[in-house]
């Protein structure tokens, strides 16, 4: 798995905060505004016995359904709540391994070949960081596997006004720089990056392919 001792105890307060009560409600309220999660899982393309770490793995809502979905995985999640992997050890029991760290700071003991990051970076301060973290984790031929908001500007100005206003109440930023961003890192390294913008930009889709060689 990996070595999570240099989570940032400052941060996981503030998630532990945030989710102690809303973990309880979290899978039932967000499945109607976090959309893209379902078709990333199906995007995965996972073979038996490939490895997939979830970085800020939360309820362990998406490592329930990549497991369901890609059998014979082996799973592995990350996250800064103690909070959050409460309810994600409830969930998975055994079919995962959980740890407790830090997103911007944590050492893989191994290399995975699938990563994903749902959600997670508009609530990582130094998301930058998070995904540098999430690359170098990645196996020869694996893939590294992101969803998050977009910038919005479909959506009429109230309601995006709205919607960005609720978003901070739980400390959440949309990422505007994360597609140039994942492109930059991708040409510095020599991979590939696929990008997918959803209607009225409400989310984003980066994938960052690690070659096999």
């Amino acid at each position: 798995m990996t070595d999570g001792t240099t989570a940032m105890p400052g941060h996981g307060a503030l998630m532990d905060s945030v989710y102690r009560g809303q973990r309880h409600i979290y899978d039932a309220t967000r499945k109607f505004f976090l959309f893209g999660r379902d078709s990333l899982i199906e995007d995965l393309d996972c073979r038996p016995g490939q490895t997939i770490l979830e970085i800020g793995c939360g309820t362990g809502r998406n490592l329930a359904l990549i497991g369901r979905r890609w059998p014979g995985t082996q799973l592995h999640g990350l996250d800064i709540s103690h909070e959050m992997l409460k309810s994600a050890r409830a969930k998975l029991g055994e079919r995962a391994i959980l740890q407790f760290g830090d997103a911007t700071a944590f050492d893989p003991v191994a290399l995975f070949d699938r990563v994903v990051l749902s959600f997670a970076l508009s609530m990582i301060p130094d998301w930058q960081a998070a995904i540098k973290c999430s690359a170098a984790a990645l196996a020869p031929g694996g893939s590294l596997h992101i969803v998050d908001f977009g910038n919005l500007a479909g959506l009429l100005l109230p309601l995006r006004a709205a919607l960005n206003a609720w978003l901070r109440h739980f400390h959440v930023s949309p990422r505007l720089e994360l597609i140039g961003f994942c492109e930059t890192i991708a040409g510095q390294m020599g991979w590939q990056c696929a990008v997918q913008r959803a209607p009225l930009d409400y989310y984003s889709r980066v994938t960052l392919i690690r070659p096999k060689v």
